[in-house]
């Protein structure tokens, strides 16, 4: 479900979850929402890192 989430949408429910945490702190729902919401965002980032890395190629030192 959360993979459907645009990219900036995710960081905006991030965003919004610190921005309460630094007046209250969180319920135990909101805690658990932000932990998911942050999960998927490193998900994304791995997955990001993962493909540009599959497309390099050591090709050793040239001299």
């Amino acid at each position: 479900m959360m993979d459907k989430i645009p990219h900036d949408e995710l960081v905006a429910k991030i965003n919004e979850f610190t921005k309460i945490s630094r007046d209250r702190d969180l319920t135990e729902e909101e805690a658990k929402e932000r932990a998911n919401y942050r999960e998927e965002y490193l998900r994304r980032i791995r997955q990001s890192v993962r493909g540009n890395l599959s497309g390099v190629e050591y090709k050793g030192n040239k001299k």
